[in-house]
């Protein structure tokens, strides 16, 4: 079997997200930015954060975006996704944790809340910074085919790296766009999964990673890459008279364990960040 047949083997189906255009609240639709929509008894995610010298300040998360589960029914075609109810994604966007520490569990968090009928919009905290609170814009939607890049298809497979992008290039005939939910995440450094696995079981991999041991790695090289999903990708931005970005023109990822992602364990999520 050639690359170009292994890789079509892989692919996954995805659902690209085109952000454009800002947007007056709607309850309970899909949008990027602006205030959640959350229940009553909701309260605002906060991280804390570590600085250089050692001393811990409590943040509140940045609200990113919110989904309708039900508007995104049409798209999932792989049936992973809640098909009814609101998921919500915040992340620390002032400290923008890296994701190779343990540490930084809670820099980034998800929410399901199952029942739209009872969700109400949500009061920013009295400290929040104005510069974390994103304005509202529309989101389009569509379907599309998502095959790994070479990191994640090299994981699998032995291939030559010039010879996989040149596939790459003849069977991408146009840029995707690099906001997305499920799929294959399009990875600017290396492959992500097994450094989920890793942190998961409380490595961290901040620096060398000689204190793993060989059978732990071993382990997850074998296993992470058809655990671990990639959920929600969200690229830098630049729309209208704003922008957000990530280290140097940079991208976050949220992965979880597909058995979780099933299960809608969604405070199993984790996030890494990647730049240039």
């Amino acid at each position: 079997m050639g690359i170009k047949e292994k890789r079509e083997q892989m692919c996954r189906s995805s659902i690209s997200l085109k952000i454009s255009g800002k947007e007056e609240y709607k309850p309970g639709k899909t949008r990027f930015g602006g205030r959640p929509d959350v229940p009553f008894d909701f309260n605002w995610p906060v991280f804390e954060e570590k600085d250089c010298d050692g001393v811990v300040k409590i943040v509140p998360l940045t609200f990113l975006v919110q989904f309708n589960c039900e508007e995104l029914v049409p798209y999932d075609t792989e049936h992973l996704l809640p098909d009814h109810g609101l998921l919500s994604f915040f992340y620390d966007t002032e400290g923008q944790p890296w994701g190779f520490n343990p540490d930084d569990a809670g820099g980034a968090r998800v929410f399901w809340f199952e029942d739209s009928s009872v969700l109400r919009e949500a009061d920013y905290p009295a400290d929040m910074k104005e510069d974390i609170k994103l304005p509202a814009f529309h989101m389009e939607i569509e379907q599309k085919n998502s095959f790994p890049d070479w990191e994640d298809f090299s994981e699998i497979y032995s291939c030559d790296e010039e010879e996989f992008e040149l596939l790459q290039m003849e069977t991408e005939a146009e840029e995707q766009e690099k906001t997305k939910l499920l799929g294959w995440p399009d990875i600017i450094q290396d492959s992500m999964a097994v450094e989920c696995e890793l942190i998961a079981k409380g490595y961290y991999l901040g620096g060398s990673w000689e204190n793993i041991p060989k059978t732990v790695w071993q382990q997850a090289k074998a296993t992470a890459l058809d655990k671990w999903y990639l959920l929600f990708q969200l690229d830098t931005m630049e729309e209208s008279d704003f922008s957000m970005t990530f280290g140097d023109c940079g991208r976050i990822y949220f992965y979880i364990p597909r058995e979780d992602l099933l299960e809608r364990r969604f405070e199993h999520v984790w996030a890494i960040l990647q730049c240039e």
